[in-house]
């Protein structure tokens, strides 16, 4: 037999979970308050001088203290972690150096203002995420944050002050904080801490007490900062007594629970609910117990509105399954520490009491131990009162009926043909054994149509005297009576395992769809394979076309749905999905709201806003357990949409952080570059031009000769830039021809002999070098940018060397010096865009390697940089393919 007292898995499991993970991770302390300056830093800091006078290793990550002197004098006295420096456009901005934490390794450490948000190029974009990786390092901190700063506050506190709050943190940070420290100062108090200066600077305290600091926000801000800190112990006894397995209630506080049926009367039960936690100021929450046969479509319609009620007027709903109402009733009391219980009013006769196995009420009065229990007359309908909770009809289906009737015919057909060779009695136990079985397969109507039919017949057919339903001896009638009663009983006991079996199977079924969806997201690692396993996901579990939008740039819907649903939408479902996303509720068929749309849409909630909406193409009306499954599937799939854009935006965070960096470094290296040929083109023409310098022919001849070696300098810098941006839009095409080796070094040396006047030039070719395919002009680029590389980086009288040979079917062309070499750790990093190796020499944009690995590996070649070991130096290599030369016709030779 189920035991219906057992803790609530989900709940203890839940509790568990986050113990262990405190006790795994670092513990979080909050110190909180209800606005800026009622002294959570001064708080956290004094509470840190203690924990560093007990031998505590603490550490300061990032306090702000606004420049008040008490504060400032309690930062004094604690070390100290060096910020970060951020540049991020003009401006240098300074940062919680995470890194720089992690490798000091305190004990503690002290992170103010918790809500903030990072500059761009920060390892997370905000502070409460560098937290919890502190956190999950094993290290403890102390934060401090305002209320008006948390997600489920934030709304409320834009209506009260008209202020947007934009820094905002997750309610889930409360969840794993060990402890939560409330930081309160009466708002008089505080308004005089404003004008004494001691919150912001004059200026902006008279602007402040205009705006923010009034005394009625205050207030307001004051009493959802208690409220805040009260539910979060609430929360926290609860955990404790769920691992304890202590049985509630404990009267820390008042909690009140409604019991909610498919009937009319529980809108006036919920609302009286709402009504009496309002004025005891306690948290309230309805609870349904799950039938154990479905509900018709005109009481689950009901039901939905029910619940609806309840999410409006701010109840939380539980759900739960098991045949006997009033031990699910305080199984669910005593597992949410509930102190009251409000039920209706019975209305049923003395008859239907009795079928039900008693009053409602009167066993719950009974039971409820320390609960009190609240009894509520409903409204009058126009079909009268009905009873709070509504037992389905057993619709068993003619068929089952039938099926039972004509198994009973076929054993009493097959006993009677066996008579001859067994006693009446031994029939009896047959019979009994054939209800048994028929009870795994049909409903308890069928089976008590089934157990009389069985008992009569046996009494008519087989106990003597036969064919009278007259028995002659006390045994038989007892044995009669017996028969009758077990047969009821065990097929009744048999249909209720049966149908418990079936609400288990619906569990796992359910528990297994959330299995397969957060596994098979857990493994997408793009926002399309996301939404592409959400869509397949959802079409299996609810067997419906699925449509799916997320939110754009502009934080709107677009104006049709992603690629990959399976749901075509047009103008009224779109209406539909646009005031889901709006409102953050469902719309659309079967709901209250656009009700004639063909699908359902729910909006896709996360800590950070509505991220999209889900539409389903229903066909019938969801359960509730279908709905919280949809709803939970939502959430999950919503998480996952807004995980993936955050890593997006933080890519493309560091993505504009690299390229202003590049921008940075290619303005001041072409800066320099064009700086110097200028400057030297200048120079000459202003002495050649000059009246009174009046040049010999041989100086005028020098200055022509400079002009035309800067000029040559500016035409490569261009070239190098043009090119590059060519590769870069991958527009890039190479006009490959049949080439002869040794004319492209040729070529290519001439270009540069002057540059390797001073070093000594050797020229190695292979002798029968076959023709290659390649762009010649490219390769004669890439040839004199490995040259000049070589003539720049070297020193003078070094050894250059060109050498051009056969490899493996492949051409290898290489440059080779003598000079210091490369670093071990830079002959990848010497293609990368704008790099410099360290110790080289001025001058130059960091290009030329770049284009050149582009432009080879264009022509289908690869090239490579290594260091020579035996008397040093560098060597570039270059390796194209060789494919077969096209052969002369005879007839052309001739």
């Amino acid at each position: 037999m189920i035991n219906d007292q057992r803790p609530d898995p989900d709940a203890l499991l839940a509790a568990v979970q986050t113990e262990e993970a405190q006790q795994q991770h670092g513990k979080l302390k909050i110190f909180l308050g209800m606005s800026a300056g009622v002294g959570k830093t001064y708080a956290m800091l004094e509470s840190a001088h203690q924990r560093l006078a007990e031998g505590i290793d603490v550490v300061i990550g990032y306090i702000e203290t606004h420049k008040r002197a008490d504060t400032d004098a309690l930062v004094a006295g604690l070390p100290l972690i060096a910020r970060q420096k951020i540049d991020y456009k003009e401006s240098t901005l300074e940062e919680m150096d995470v890194d720089a934490i992690l490798r000091r390794r305190p004990r503690l450490v002290l992170v103010d203002e918790l809500a903030h948000t990072n500059a761009p190029g920060s390892r997370h974009p905000k502070r409460y995420q560098d937290v919890l990786e502190l956190l999950a390092s094993g290290i403890d901190v102390y934060t401090t944050v305002n209320v008006q700063h948390f997600e489920s506050r934030s709304d409320t506190v834009e209506k009260i002050t008209g202020i947007t709050i934009h820094e905002k943190v997750p309610d889930s940070i409360l969840d794993i904080a060990s402890d939560i420290e409330l930081i309160d100062l009466p708002p008089e108090e505080l308004l005089q801490r404003l004008a004494e200066g001691k919150v912001y600077a004059p200026d902006r305290a008279e602007l402040a007490a205009k705006n923010f600091f009034r005394t009625g926000n205050l207030t307001a801000l004051r009493e959802m900062a208690l409220r805040l800190a009260a539910e979060r112990v609430d929360q926290q006894m609860q955990d404790y007594m769920q691992v304890q397995h202590i049985q509630g209630p404990w009267r820390s506080t008042e909690r009140l629970m409604v019991a909610v049926s498919p009937s009319p009367l529980s809108e006036r039960l919920i609302r009286w609910t709402r009504r009496t936690a309002y004025n005891l100021k306690a948290p309230w929450m309805a609870v349904y117990i799950e039938p154990t046969i479905p509900l018709s479509q005109t009481a689950h319609a009901q039901l939905a509105r029910n619940l609806s009620l309840v999410h409006k007027l701010g109840g939380e709903v539980v759900s739960t399954a098991a045949n006997d109402v009033v031990t699910a009733l305080i199984r669910v009391a005593k597992q949410h520490n509930i102190t009251q219980i409000v039920v209706g009013k019975p209305s049923r006769t003395f008859v239907e009491e009795l079928r039900a196995g008693g009053s409602l009420v009167n066993r719950l009065i009974r039971q409820s131990d320390d609960i009190d229990i609240y009894v509520v007359r409903g409204d009058v309908s126009e079909g009268g009162e009905r009873p709070l909770v509504v037992r389905p009809a057993l619709h068993s289906g003619r068929n089952q009926y039938l099926l039972a009737l004509f198994v009973v015919a076929a054993a009493v057909a097959f006993c009677l043909a066996i008579l001859p060779f067994i006693d009446h009695q031994l029939v009896a136990l047959l019979l009994l054994f054939v209800v048994v079985v028929l009870a795994n397969f049909v409903g308890r109507g069928p089976i008590l149509v089934a157990a009389a039919a069985s008992a009569l017949l046996w009494d008519f057919l087989f106990i003597p005297p036969r064919l009278t339903f007259f028995i002659s001896t006390l045994q038989d009638a007892l044995t009669f009576f017996l028969y009758f009663i077990v047969a009821l009983i065990t097929g009744n006991l048999t249909a209720r395992l049966r149908s418990q079996e079936k609400l288990t199977r619906g569990r796992e079924e359910r528990t297994a769809a959330l299995y397969t969806m957060a596994h098979k997201i857990g493994e997408s690692t793009t926002l399309d394979e996301v939404l592409e396993t959400a869509v397949k996901q959802l079409g299996q579990v609810f067997a419906a076309p699925i449509a799916i939008l997320l939110k754009d740039a502009d934080g709107d819907l677009p104006p049709a749905p992603h690629a990959l649903s399976t749901f075509a939408m047009n103008d009224r479902e779109m209406g539909a999905a646009r005031w889901s996303f709006n409102n953050s509720q469902p719309a659309g068929h079967f709901t209250e709201t656009l009700p004639t749309a063909d699908a359902q849409y729910w909006p896709m909630t996360t800590p950070g806003g509505v991220a999209g909406v889900i539409g389903l193409e229903l066909h019938e009306q969801l359960s509730f357990e279908q709905e919280g499954l949809l709803q939970t599937f939502t959430n999950h799939i919503a998480l996952a949409v807004e995980r993936e854009q955050l890593d997006e935006s933080a890519q493309q965070a560091a993505i504009v952080a690299e390229s202003e960096r590049l921008y940075a470094t290619l303005l001041d290296s072409i800066s320099h570059e064009l700086r110097t040929p200028l400057a030297v083109i200048s120079g000459a023409t202003g002495i050649l031009f000059d009246p009174v310098t009046k040049p010999s022919p041989a100086a005028q001849q020098e200055l022509g000769e400079n002009i035309q070696e800067a000029t040559k300098r500016l035409t490569r810098l261009v070239n190098n830039l043009l090119d590059m941006t060519r590769l870069q839009s991958g527009r890039f095409k190479p006009h490959v021809e049949w080439c002869d080796v040794t004319d492209l070094i040729d070529v290519s040396v001439k270009q540069v002999e002057k540059d390797l006047a001073a070093h000594d030039l050797v020229i190695d070719i292979a002798p029968q070098l076959p023709l290659v395919r390649m762009d010649f002009v490219l390769m004669e680029q890439v040839l004199v940018n490995l040259l000049d590389n070589a003539a720049v980086h070297t020193p003078p009288g070094v050894r250059v060397r060109v050498t051009a040979a056969l490899e493996h079917d492949e051409l290898m062309l290489s440059v080779a010096d003598r000079g210091p070499g490369l670093p071990p750790g830079d002959l990848q990093r010497v293609f990368e865009k704008f790099y410099r190796a360290p110790g080289t020499a001025s001058g130059g944009t960091g290009l030329g390697l770049s284009i050149c690995k582009g432009l080879v590996e264009a022509q289908g070649g690869t090239i490579t940089a290594e260091n020579r070991l035996t008397r040093g130096g560098a060597r570039l290599v270059i390796r194209l393919p060789i494919t077969p030369a096209p052969t002369i016709p005879k007839e052309a030779e001739q």
